[in-house]
């Protein structure tokens, strides 16, 4: 790693791309890092020690301060170099902040994890931490046409992060390929899991679900099972997400109930300087009836025991879907739908977005693999043969 080609390219592209929190002095700092491992871009809602957290808001950052997460640790242990905070959505919601993606400028990289995603992207770091709540690392993956890994819920230690919805958030990662993301995994994941070697079954979840996305996306989901069927891959239809419409309506319940009292004290105080998307999402939240956020747990449960129970009766390995709706839509206002990344959100299942192809404006398509809680090396074991399907239908 020749750190001051890494330095041009930065200086380069950032103008345009915008994936990094601005640092004065970054290029001087980074030239004299003594790292010999990869650099990382880290979200900025992820504590760095020397470098302020302003989680994409206006708060004060010494409000905001903390110590070291202890993923960054373990990351600088290993010989990584922080290239800098990347840009994240206000507190990692859905007020945007000013990255762009890399594949053309006037569309959204997608949320919140936007800086970390553009920032692999465009090939200025080869790994990039994100975080997903309910879809901020499958979407801006698949957006910016790049391979993003959110693992099992609680696989990677959530200290020294600031919170979302403490039952929902997940650390996970950006990479180019599914090969770089099983090297950060075995850097990242303190224990190790078993990798199945055979030929993974994939399952496709019910219409109500996959009716969430544009006619566009789902044609383009059928030519990727096509190609997937091609390769030799057995694809199933268990009935899977037969009541989503209940699932979008209990995580985000979930969702808002748990914001509001992560925010209670930080918005009593600092409530003005609140982007209006936040500011709406905590009020909201602050009207919700614990017995309502207490029957959404419930069904969370419930539907965490029916996945699992129905995956392994079918004899599903992956579960693969679109990762978005749609390619990135055009501005930056918004950072785009999350609806595909809830069921497995919710779940707490191990993710991965692998690219899959372009539409016709040259704008990735992203798909998703799921696979069981804990089985994160299994799950990464079987994108790769995905991915490889994939890049030769494209090719």
């Amino acid at each position: 790693m020749d750190l001051r080609d890494v330095c041009d390219r930065i200086d380069e592209l950032e103008p345009r791309v915008r994936a990094f929190v601005p640092e004065p002095g970054r290029r001087a700092r980074l030239l004299s890092s003594s790292g010999n491992g990869p650099l990382v871009g880290v979200k900025d809602i992820i504590h760095v020690d020397g470098l302020p957290t302003r989680a994409g808001s206006s708060v004060p950052p010494e409000v905001l301060a903390g110590a070291q997460a202890s993923v960054v640790t373990r990351l600088l242990a290993e010989g990584a170099v922080v290239a800098g905070k990347t840009v994240t959505a206000e507190f990692a919601f859905f007020a945007p902040g000013p990255t762009t993606n890399p594949h053309n400028a006037a569309h959204t990289p997608g949320g919140s994890s936007s800086g970390s995603a553009a920032a692999v992207a465009a090939g200025m770091v080869p790994l990039a931490l994100g975080t997903q709540t309910l879809a901020s690392v499958v979407r801006p993956a698949a957006y910016c046409g790049v391979v993003g890994m959110k693992p099992t819920f609680g696989r990677i230690p959530l200290d020294g992060v600031i919170p979302n919805s403490p039952t929902l958030d997940t650390l996970g990662w950006f990479s180019r390929s599914v090969a770089d993301a099983t090297k950060a995994a075995s850097i990242l994941f303190i224990d190790t899991g078993t990798v199945r070697e055979a030929p993974p079954v994939l399952g496709v979840p019910a219409r109500p679900y996959l009716a969430r996305a544009t006619p566009a996306a789902l044609d383009a989901f059928a030519g990727q099972l096509a190609a997937l069927r091609s390769a030799g891959f057995e694809v199933r239809h268990p009935p899977l997400l037969e009541d989503f419409a209940e699932l979008a309506e209990h995580i985000v319940v979930v969702n808002r109930y748990e914001l509001a009292r992560v925010h209670a004290r930080w918005f009593a105080s600092h409530g003005a300087l609140y982007r209006p998307e936040l500011a709406t999402a905590i009020v909201d939240g602050q009207r919700i009836e614990p017995a309502t956020y207490a029957a959404a747990l419930r069904w969370k449960r419930d539907f965490t025991a029916r996945y699992a129970d129905i995956t392994t009766s079918a004899g599903v390995d992956v579960w693969i879907a679109p990762a978005a709706t749609r390619t990135a839509p055009p501005g930056l206002e918004r950072t785009g739908d999350p609806t595909m990344g809830f069921p497995f959100s919710f779940a707490g299942v191990p993710v991965v977005s692998v690219p899959a192809g372009r539409d016709e404006q040259g704008l990735p398509w992203g798909l998703q693999c799921a696979g069981l809680r804990g089985e994160d090396e299994r799950l990464l074991a079987s994108a790769a043969p995905i991915e490889r399907a994939l890049t030769e239908q494209h090719r």
